[in-house]
């Protein structure tokens, strides 16, 4: 969807479709692979449904000098566009933040070290962020960090069909997540949440207690297939995890890697 202008000039809207970025976060619990999902509120473009965090492309997320171990050419290729790929990791990185108080972040090339004082200092600056009282990318020049690129692994890509008015073209990642942090959801962009194998989210679509859009069941549904985070990402690096792209899957959405 992007165009042969510069990154920075280039529309977050082509036509009625919106660009946007989604993180499935995973991690190794006592049965197995775990991953994290929300429920939105009953307003917005899909109220009531469980998710993975994630939201709309902003202007300001065009900032390579605030990203670790990838640069706009890479990502671009990787993405399949002409220039601006690299906003969607950081689009990523920012909503994981704003959504679910997960930084996955390096500190001058380094891996962060969370301590006392520097959870109560994020939390300040996510609740600005959220307050649209500073940008993403101002945290990170000031805190001397930058989004760790290599942690998120690019997933698979969605376009909302053109039967529906809002589209959203929707590239999905997943990063495994980070050992010495907690997931703590904001409560103004959900109204649940929580770490579940994709089985017990499947289940819970089967029985009727959970809404789900067909992106969200289809990566439930390729998860399912791993017992643990080195399995997943063993194959998503590799290309080989999602499901053979099919007219009925197309007709859903699904794009090509």
């Amino acid at each position: 969807m992007l165009t042969d202008h510069p990154p920075q000039m280039q529309a977050l809207v082509e036509g009625n479709i919106r660009l946007a970025a989604t993180v499935i976060l995973i991690r190794d619990g006592v049965q197995g692979l775990e991953l994290f999902m929300v429920q939105r509120p009953g307003k917005g473009d899909f109220p009531d449904i469980h998710v993975f965090p994630g939201g709309k492309v902003d202007a300001d997320d065009f900032a390579p000098e605030i990203c670790f171990g990838l640069t706009d050419p890479e990502a671009s290729e990787r993405l399949g566009v002409s220039a601006g790929g690299l906003r969607y990791w950081v689009a990523v990185a920012r909503e994981c933040f704003e959504e679910c108080g997960v930084l996955l972040v390096r500190k001058e090339g380094s891996p962060m070290v969370f301590d006392v004082d520097a959870r109560k200092r994020f939390d300040e600056h996510r609740e600005r962020l959220l307050a649209n009282e500073i940008a993403f990318s101002d945290i990170c020049r000031t805190e001397k960090i930058q989004v760790d690129c290599k942690r998120l692994e690019y997933f698979s890509h969605w376009i909302t069909p053109n039967l529906i008015p809002r589209r959203f073209d929707t590239r999905f990642f997943i990063a495994t997540m980070p050992a010495d942090q907690s997931t703590h959801a904001h409560t103004f962009e959900t109204v649940d949440d929580e770490w579940i194998q994709p089985r017990s989210a499947l289940a819970n679509k089967d029985t009727g207690r959970w809404q789900m859009i067909d992106p969200t069941l289809r990566s439930l549904e390729t998860l399912v297939q791993y017992n643990n985070v080195n399995e997943a990402l063993a194959d998503i690096r590799q290309g080989r995890h999602l499901m053979p792209l099919t007219e009925s899957l197309s007709g859903q959405g699904m794009q090509p890697l």
